[in-house]
């Protein structure tokens, strides 16, 4: 087997959806890692291969899962996903919140030896800021007015307005000036396909399709991880990963809810492989572009969300590993509006509100129409992910009994992603946001995010919705803020351009050989830097 010589040792790999919790995964080291040789190596996978390495332009989980292990921010997230330093050793925010002075750690090299400075930090944030980047992230740092760099070791920011999550959006990974200062376009720069970073992995070698491999750096200023090799590989199939994860060939991947209930109970499987279980910090949705004439009337998308039978799809697909979702933030937070009036499932309504709207099946064939169009919906999801397959089975059943012809596509990755969400190329689409530690929702939600290279994908647009996010980036008191946030949910959910559907249960399962794992609420992959393997347990030796 040709990639064989990644390892020493019967490797036969196959997939793992990544589970990081935020589009950008963390690392936490504490001191015990510092003296730790690191061995083995940790074999993932995924359904869908990288697109670009490069932090501010990865806007798809396996791209920004690879820079999180390549590349460091200013600041992450702890266990408790609590702003910590990261790049920077300390700060200090102005007493009007208008500037922030970081210190930067002393020594960090980056992967080629060059040290790391101040000059680097300016140089990230001014290419994010270049609008000829195409930075889907844009709007996160807008309102930076200026970056000072005082000295090697010392950088500030003005604002020009304060900017509550600032800290947080200050953890976008930092890339190399004296790599990228003299590249035109940084998408097809040979360095979005070969990264250097600060972090602690360092990448070794990508082959399109297959696996992506990176290696332990042992200089690296958080203390040296204790796995030595981390392999990602790409295979469409659930089914294929888990046989791979049950014969040992992987060692780890997200079980799907049949997996983890039907799959994974045996004693055998239990001694080799751990599972755990959390609610994500994620969602599944139904969006509808708002371009398309179809969904311009509101009605018209209340009744299809009235239609969807979400309970049965919790209990059906899911197996009961999922909790209803009916809006855009982590439920059980301040920003989370309990007093939304849910959409419960109700067809015989929905059929009311089609009618009303002008909807009828003139000819008796079971198809809705009006103006002599039939009420045909193409609805289009990703290639690998077999609950969003059944969900839209199951969604497509739905809406036929209202009378609404729905044709599924199911679309490779790449495809899906290029060819179809990026230019708005789609009716509806069944897909999932994972939600960040911030509830910003401005790369969402705010009208300035729709276009090209926005992830406003079906082009919502409320002014009210525009003003409230950017009062709520300006706002540092925690109690207003839930205030703001509701009243974005509120309005979000009334306006029905999504039908949110669930917030699945993170279901990970992996290798027992694996030490240091702890689930906190920030996950489980942290503090992927402190995992190590006893040397009586090591597979691969290098």
């Amino acid at each position: 087997m040709k990639n064989c010589v990644l390892l020493k040792g019967p490797l036969s790999l196959a997939g793992v959806t990544v589970f990081f919790l935020l589009m950008l995964p963390f690392f936490y080291a504490d001191a015990a890692t510092a003296s730790r040789t690191p061995r083995d190596a940790y074999v993932s996978a995924g359904t869908g291969d990288a697109r670009i390495l490069i932090p501010f332009l990865a806007d798809d989980v396996a791209s920004s899962s690879i820079c999180g292990m390549v590349y460091n921010g200013l600041t992450k997230v702890d266990k408790d996903l609590t702003v910590v330093p990261d790049l920077a050793e300390s700060w200090v925010v102005s007493a009007d919140g208008l500037s922030i002075t970081f210190k930067l750690r002393d020594g960090v090299k980056w992967h080629d030896g060059r040290p790391f400075s101040a000059n680097d930090v300016k140089f990230t944030f001014e290419t994010i800021l270049d609008p000829a980047t195409g930075c889907p992230y844009t709007g996160a740092y807008k309102d930076i007015k200026s970056i000072k760099v005082e000295d090697s070791r010392t950088i500030t920011f003005e604002y020009a307005a304060p900017y509550a999550p600032a800290l947080l959006k200050l953890g976008m990974g930092i890339i190399p000036e004296h790599i990228f200062s003299e590249v035109g376009d940084m998408r097809s720069s040979p360095h979005a396909r070969d990264p250097i970073g600060t972090g602690p992995y360092k990448f070794i070698r990508w082959r399109t399709g297959e696996y992506i491999l990176l290696e332990a750096n042992t200089e690296y200023f958080g203390g040296c991880p204790g796995i030595k090799r981390y392999v990602y590989r790409i295979i469409p199939d659930e089914s294929v990963q888990f046989l791979e994860l049950i014969t040992e060939s992987i060692d780890s991947m997200d079980l799907n809810p049949y997996q983890y209930v039907y799959r994974s109970g045996g004693d055998s499987f239990k001694r080799r492989i751990n599972k755990y279980k959390y609610l994500a910090h994620a969602y599944t949705y139904v969006g509808y572009n708002l371009r398309d004439p179809l969904f311009s009337d509101r009605n018209v998308r209340i009744a299809l969300s009235l239609a969807i039978n979400r309970g049965n799809i919790i209990d059906s697909v899911l197996l009961g590993q999922g909790e209803r979702c009916d809006g855009p933030f982590i439920k059980g937070t301040a920003y989370y509006d309990d007093n939304v009036e849910e959409y419960v499932y109700d067809p015989d309504k929905a059929k009311r509100l089609l009618m009303n709207a002008g909807w009828a099946d003139v000819d008796n064939d079971g198809v809705l129409e009006k103006d002599g169009m039939e009420f045909h919906v193409r609805l289009i999801t990703n290639q690998g992910n077999q609950v969003r397959e059944d969900v839209a089975t199951m969604i497509q059943s739905d809406w036929a009994a209202i009378g609404i012809k729905t044709d599924i596509q199911v679309v490779a990755w790449a495809a899906f992603l290029d060819q179809f969400v990026k230019g708005g190329k789609f009716q509806a689409v069944l897909l999932g946001w994972t939600l960040p530690a911030d509830p910003d929702p401005y790369a969402v939600w705010h009208s300035s995010s729709a276009g090209e290279n926005g992830l406003n994908l079906i082009s919502y647009s409320d002014p009210e919705v525009d003003r409230l996010i950017e009062e709520g980036r300006r706002e540092f008191d925690p109690a207003r803020r839930g205030e703001i946030y509701r009243a974005i949910h509120s309005r979000i959910h009334d306006a029905a351009p999504y039908t949110f559907l669930f917030y699945p249960y993170a279901e990970p399962a992996i290798n027992s050989r694996f030490n240091g794992i702890r689930p906190e609420p920030a996950g489980i992959s942290y503090n992927f830097v402190e995992w190590y393997v006893d040397d009586n347990k090591v597979k691969y030796a290098f």
